[in-house]
């Protein structure tokens, strides 16, 4: 059983109350917003801005990793809705009457009832917002949460206590596994690589600290390591033309060598112009350096690899 509990909630309920009184409860990690700012700022860097449709997989990212030495309650804007292929995450929602909510928002922001009642149409509009922009959908799911708790008339203590009966009905929790967080997580860098992303620090995978040229090199470098084919990134140049004085006036550096296969690839995912001059560089290559094997990968070969390859699955 995969140990993510998740605890979305309609704007206004007490989510991370009832969140942080479960996971003490259970003996989770509590994960809210500024701890996971803090896990994506460590995984990705200071300075990163996420793209939306980057957001749930750079948090899938950081929670699989955290996932493999602590069972997780997450409670922030979107968790539940994360890992949607996976049905032993235990998904929990909350609601509550309009009126119970502007209430809250009332105690909450020390506002009259009027400011609350328009606080709650604004709030429920950017979640809306916020969900269509990182899900493409401006609701969850139907049928994806385990249990809807109706907040109106129960404390958070109690409704705390509902969340982890739902936790304890689908079985003793276990960690996630090594294998399982791989995959998790391979998956998850494919889809940052697409956008340019990726991890630096301790998260990093072995040998990202080099610097890719484009996010397919990057995507390409990750099936790689998962598959735990070593590689070196553009490890050597080949001079194609000389002048009379013997300088060299053109090379190549093809993209990745792989020692144990004694190849070279080269990615070729542009525009026909640049893989037109690309496809003259390798003739040259081959003409005057015989003995190198290079295999050029054109934009459907290389879309095939991915989609044949990166489908992996925890089990």
């Amino acid at each position: 059983m995969l140990s993510i509990l998740t605890i979305g909630s309609d704007a206004g309920c007490p989510a991370g109350e009832i969140a942080r009184i479960a996971a003490q409860k259970l003996g989770f990690e509590y994960v809210g917003t500024h701890r996971l700012e803090a896990l994506l700022r460590e995984e990705f860097g200071q300075d990163v801005v996420l793209p939306a449709k980057a957001w749930a997989p750079a948090v899938e990212s950081v929670l699989s990793r955290l996932a493999v030495e602590h069972h997780l309650v997450a409670c922030f804007a979107g968790c539940e809705q994360l890992f949607p292929r996976l049905a032993l995450v235990t998904r929990i929602q909350l609601r509550a009457s309009d009126n119970r909510r502007i209430g809250n928002l009332m105690i909450e922001r020390r506002l009259d009832r009027g400011a609350a009642k328009a606080a709650l149409r604004e709030l429920d509009a950017g979640a809306r917002a916020l969900r269509k922009q990182r899900f493409g959908r401006a609701t969850a799911p139907d049928g994806l949460q385990d249990a809807i708790l109706n907040t109106t008339h129960m404390a958070p203590e109690q409704l705390a206590s509902c969340a982890v009966a739902v936790v304890e009905a689908k079985g003793a929790p276990e960690l996630l596994s090594q294998q399982a967080e791989a995959h998790l997580r391979f998956q998850s860098r494919l889809q940052l690589a697409s956008h340019g992303i990726t991890a630096n620090g301790k998260a990093m995978l072995p040998g990202r600290a080099k610097l890719f040229g484009h996010p397919s090199e990057e995507t390409f470098a990750n099936l790689l390591d998962f598959y735990r084919v070593a590689w070196d990134y553009e490890p050597r140049s080949f001079p194609l033309q000389w002048d009379k004085e013997g300088k060299v006036l053109e090379a190549f550096t093809p993209d990745f060598y792989l020692p144990e296969f004694d190849l070279y690839v080269e990615l070729t995912t542009m525009k026909q112009a640049l893989v037109t001059r690309k496809n003259r560089k390798v003739k040259m290559l081959k003409a005057i350096y015989p003995q190198v094997n290079i295999q050029i990968f054109y934009q459907k070969d290389y879309q095939d690899l991915i989609g044949k390859y990166a489908q992996p699955h925890p089990d």
